[in-house]
């Protein structure tokens, strides 16, 4: 067996070791989600390269609008069922009534709100946490709600998953999690996200400073703060453009403080846009920015990376293991910090030229089959322990 890069033949070969054919995997969201983000394209990436093993893989979702119950993607099955809070109950009781079939294995994805898989479900398992969500519960629900899901999540679950196995996706999310959550180093398993090949360099840089941000337009992204950046630039910068893609239903209010800043010549709020449009965007950009509050890992910035453009975000769990930093990018401890790197990067040109160039060589670390692999490996030694 490969070590150093295994693929999808090493997948089935430790499937086949492990006695697994048949996973389910449970998630909030699904890819076709309307709110989609990193967690979901996370999810199906290594779900492709687990159903391209092999792996009989069904994956149960929440409702997404404008879609059908049930679908096939990439490989695998998709069934998506019940709203937003009503997903963790209904998908629960359909596992234990064994309504999606045999199951060898059992993934659940962690997001916010758990699907307590060590209370009821028998057999191997493995729960993903990109990132714990702290300060985000009351930027999207109201008080009381907030203060139940800190709860649910710093105090109830956690116990709970004291001795299940879990994959996070960076060092920086280990610690947090280790630290907030209270769950043992030893069950966590760190593996990268991967990079798509397509995201290359190439094409033509803006011939005037492109700053470039992609995600959900939600509040715990940080939107509103980088146009008030980019407009604290704007004096120092006189050509500074803003390009912010992505949907969501922070849109009316970011385009209100657009406006009010008299800035929607120079500011564009691209929405959703295509894979092609998007490397084009990474490719044409001086620099890709986040000022997120918490992520699990920054896709968006090793992305832009691998079409050479440096990044320069929040200096958070997540964004501290996918920036190179000093290499491929900058971090910022604060917004003012955060400004003066983005400063920095737009118009010191061999600063950028040397960032540009790590981070191209940082992106080629990064591959999909790996993460695969990595993420696969602990059910299959969850597996293997349990028959041993």
């Amino acid at each position: 067996m490969t070590t150093s890069s295994p693929g999808v033949s090493d997948i089935a070969a430790l499937a086949a070791e492990a006695g697994l054919r048949r996973i389910h995997v449970l998630a909030w969201r699904d890819l076709v989600d309307i709110e989609a983000g990193g967690s979901e394209l996370h999810a199906d990436r290594i779900l492709q390269l687990w159903a391209e093993a092999g792996l009989d893989i069904t994956m149960r979702t929440s409702y997404a609008q404008g879609h059908p119950e049930r679908a096939r993607r990439n490989g695998y099955r998709v069934v998506r069922r019940s709203g937003r809070f009503g997903v963790f109950p209904n998908a629960v009781l359909s596992e234990v009534a064994g309504r999606h079939g045999r199951r060898d294995g059992l993934v659940e994805i962690w997001n916010g709100v758990p699907f307590l898989t060590p209370i009821w479900a028998r057999g191997p398992k493995i729960t993903w946490i990109h990132h714990v969500h702290r300060e985000m519960w009351g930027m999207v629900l109201s008080p009381a709600l907030a203060k139940i899901g800190r709860t649910f999540e710093h105090r109830v679950a956690p116990p709970f998953y004291h001795r299940n196995p879990i994959v996070t996706l960076s060092n920086s999310s280990q610690t947090e999690i280790v630290d907030y959550l209270g769950i043992p180093s030893s069950q966590i398993s760190v593996v990268h996200p991967g990079i798509d090949d397509f995201f290359t360099p190439g094409g033509e840089r803006s011939t005037i400073p492109l700053m470039l941000a992609v995600g959900r337009l939600m509040p715990s992204k940080g939107f509103d703060q980088l146009i008030r950046i980019a407009n604290d630039l704007k004096e120092r910068v006189p050509d500074l453009q803003l390009v912010i893609a992505g949907e969501g239903y922070q849109k009316p209010i970011l385009e209100a403080q657009i406006a009010q800043l008299d800035a929607s010549s120079w500011i564009r709020l691209a929405g959703r846009v295509s894979d092609d449009e998007l490397r084009t965007l990474y490719q044409r950009a001086w620099v890709v920015t986040s000022a997120s509050l918490a992520e699990g890992w920054g896709m968006t910035l090793t992305e832009a990376a691998a079409c050479g453009t440096p990044s320069v975000a929040t200096d958070i769990a997540g964004h501290r293991d996918s920036i190179d930093v000093g290499r491929s990018g900058l971090l910022g401890s604060d917004l003012r910090e955060l400004r003066a790197q983005i400063a920095a990067v737009l118009t010191d040109d061999e600063l950028r030229s040397r960032l540009s160039a790590g981070a191209i060589a940082h992106a080629a670390t990064l591959r999909w089959s790996s993460t695969a692999f990595g993420t696969f490996a602990p059910l299959a030694n969850d597996a293997i322990r349990r028959r041993s």
